[in-house]
């Protein structure tokens, strides 16, 4: 019998390693509670104003896109090979407002990421959009540990 506490859960890509330990864990809770999954990557439209002068804007909005497009598929993937439907979402704008901004709008139960994304240092703890979707969300966040190797095991 599957738990219905959790029906629309939202995971939070960028495609980088730790985002990955996140999507796992958020098809995971999706099985076990008989969910759909959001898979949402948000394009950062932050590099605009660093780029205001450059000719081939286009070509870098295209080329976030597809590595949006990229995340989302291994989201896709990884909910076939548990039988999870994922719907897929890129969305425009600053990551952090954006994540919360979708799952609000739309009423998820849970976003899931992971604690760092692909600009993060490995000196955090946690990364500023998984910081900020925490502070601000009304909607349930887990947050996903960072990937860390093994060779940490011959301290």
């Amino acid at each position: 019998m599957k738990s219905r506490v959790y029906q629309k859960i939202m995971i939070a890509t960028d495609g980088s390693q730790n985002s990955m330990k996140a999507v796992a864990s958020g098809i995971e809770i999706a099985k076990l509670s008989g969910a759909k999954v959001y898979a949402v990557y948000v394009v950062d439209t932050s590099y605009k104003k660093y780029l205001a002068d450059f000719k081939d804007k286009e070509k870098v909005h295209e080329y976030l896109v597809n590595q949006g497009k990229d995340a989302i598929s291994h989201v896709e993937k990884a909910g076939e090979m548990k039988d999870v439907q994922v719907e897929p979402v890129i969305v425009e704008g600053n990551p952090a407002v954006e994540i919360v901004n979708y799952a609000e709008k739309n009423d998820m139960d849970m976003i899931v990421m992971g604690t760092m994304g692909v600009t993060a240092s490995r000196k955090l703890s946690i990364g500023s959009v998984a910081e900020n979707v925490v502070r601000t969300s009304k909607v349930q966040v887990l947050v996903v540990q960072r990937y860390t190797p093994t060779s940490q095991n011959n301290e």
